[in-house]
């Protein structure tokens, strides 16, 4: 498995797990990322940070520490 930050732009994944503890991982979760949903990487910057995507319908800019902690198949 590979983690969010490492898919380039333009390809769509799954949600396999969440990693982290607490309120990060409570926070990643009321953004609408939770196991088995999809995204669609739209944009990264040019240093890699943030990474733009698309979550059940609507845009979201994660920092490359979260998208680290979303493992996608």
């Amino acid at each position: 498995m590979k983690t969010l930050r490492e898919v380039p732009c333009g390809e769509t994944v799954t949600v396999a797990k969440l990693t982290g503890e607490g309120p990060v991982k409570r926070r990643i979760m009321d953004m609408g990322i939770t196991k088995g949903v999809g995204i669609f990487v739209r944009k990264v910057a040019p240093l890699g940070d943030p990474v733009e995507v698309t979550v059940r319908g609507y845009e979201l800019s994660l920092r490359k520490a979260d998208a680290e902690m979303i493992l996608v198949q």
